[in-house]
């Protein structure tokens, strides 16, 4: 199964939200394999003085948005509270728990299930989310079909394409990918400031004991005056090309032996 593939139209509310009817949703899984869902899973903390606290959803909606254009996938709506708390010294952060995170993801696959979406794509945008991976490995020892996408590689991969300068480690937050990211899909969202924010802080080893707010004042830590709208639109292009195996992998499963 490839981008080529037939599939139904889609659109979607402010580049976040799907529009799909349910007879939308029945013409794309017609004739394939398995029914895949595609799942973003964002976070509402705080991105430093010039990106929007839910530039995490924007960016996991923004990276499932060009996967449902290219692929035959049911796109779901993001949830936009996660795993932040890390961050929680900045005013508007917000978090849930990570047993309730995974509740409420193994809760949507199950439903899906029920529906008859076999398997299901769980988009992160937020490295906090580390409870997602067990999410995964959890469901996948059960015989459920679940994979969570980017890999880090698939952002190595999705950086050197995209000629980011900023190594993973040292763009951590707020920095030149998900500036570039905003820049391309979200300009509007984006403030003045980034062109002066940058800041490295690459030793972070006590970042779970001491929370963010140990490393950076501004909350940034990366380089996020190198972002631009070229580099996001790469981005999301190599990241795309990377999720086929992904797909080949969950609706292999689904073949009869």
């Amino acid at each position: 199964m490839s981008g080529s593939g037939t599939r139904a139209a889609y659109g979607v509310v402010g580049g976040v939200l799907p529009t799909d009817t349910t007879e939308d949703v029945r013409t794309r899984g017609a004739g394939v394999s398995a029914q895949v869902a595609v799942l973003p899973v964002g976070s509402f903390e705080q991105h430093g003085p010039y990106l929007p606290l839910v530039t995490d959803t924007l960016v996991a909606c923004a990276v499932a948005r060009e996967l449902a254009a290219a692929y035959p996938v049911h796109l779901l709506p993001p949830l936009t509270v996660s795993c932040s708390h890390e961050h929680a010294a900045w005013p508007g952060t917000v978090s849930i728990s990570a047993v309730t995170l995974h509740a409420v993801v193994s809760d949507i696959a199950a439903s899906l299930r029920r529906s008859g979406v076999d398997a299901l794509v769980v988009v992160n945008g937020h490295g906090g989310n580390y409870v997602l991976g067990n999410v995964v490995q959890e469901a996948s020892a059960r015989g459920e079909r679940m994979a969570l996408f980017p890999a880090a590689e698939d952002w190595e991969t999705a950086r050197e394409r995209a000629g980011v300068v900023t190594s993973l480690l040292t763009d951590m937050h707020a920095g030149e990918i998900e500036t570039s990211i905003l820049l391309h899909a979200h300009p509007e969202f984006v403030r003045p400031g980034h062109e002066s924010a940058d800041f490295i802080a690459d030793d972070r080893r006590h970042l779970l004991t001491l929370g963010m707010s140990a490393y950076t004042e501004s909350g940034v830590i990366g380089r996020p005056s190198l972002g631009s709208a070229e580099k996001g639109k790469e981005l999301l292009a190599s990241l795309t090309e990377s999720f086929e195996p992904y797909l080949a992998l969950l609706t292999r499963a689904a073949e009869p032996e």
